[in-house]
């Protein structure tokens, strides 16, 4: 539940969020049930992200799972876990923001160098073919195993009308684009786009290639 305000004929800005969390799953039959269901939605698919709330589903037993049936299929597998990214090694590559880097290394990055030499460690820690840090109004940096730094100057004004779904749409593009044979600096780039059009509409907003 996202809580909204503002004047009746003003943008209306998120004030906070409120999430209510289910048990945890525990159930054998029924993890059983998602791992044969991966295995069977593996065979036809380009690419595939892990989406780890910490509700339990997308745990590390299951990303394990799905990691070591995409590298059978030499796909793209990514990460996207809010608070145990550290528990997420081996992927193909993962889109944390800023503040999440700093958790995972337990400081505060204040300086561009720093947190590039901060971020490309926590890539080979994770053992990442490379790692997209969002930086919001500052852009994005890109981290690839024996290449230079990218850095993406954000697309569009620096004041966005509503960051509803940015770090998703992010990690949608990417990993849609990595599936599409491109490098890894050109999906950095499509992310770049569509994530700069995104926060620019209101309410949970999407991007297409025919319709920004």
């Amino acid at each position: 539940m996202r809580i909204l305000a503002g004047q009746l004929h003003s943008t209306r800005q998120q004030v906070i969020r409120i999430d209510y969390e289910g048990e945890p799953l525990g159930n054998p039959e029924l993890r059983e049930q998602l791992r044969a269901s991966v295995r069977e939605r593996i065979q036809s698919v380009d690419g595939v992200i892990i989406s780890d709330y910490g509700y339990g589903v997308g745990d590390v037993e299951m990303a394990s799972f799905t990691r070591e049936r995409c590298a059978a299929r030499k796909l793209p597998v990514l990460a996207d876990s809010r608070f145990r990214l550290a528990d997420f090694a081996g992927f193909t590559s993962a889109t944390p923001n800023q503040d999440e880097v700093e958790q995972l290394l337990g400081k505060e990055l204040m300086e561009t160098g720093e947190l590039e030499a901060a971020s490309e460690r926590l890539r080979e820690r994770l053992d990442y073919q490379a790692l997209l840090v969002t930086r919001g109004s500052h852009g994005m940096m890109l981290l690839e195993d024996g290449v230079a730094a990218v850095h993406l100057d954000a697309v569009g004004a620096h004041d966005p009308v509503d960051v509803t779904g940015a770090g998703d749409t992010v990690m949608a593009a990417y990993t849609l684009a990595l599936a599409s044979d491109s490098s890894f600096p050109d999906a950095a780039r499509v992310a770049n786009y569509a994530a700069g059009l995104v926060v620019m509409k209101r309410g949970t907003a999407s991007v297409t290639a025919g319709r920004a």
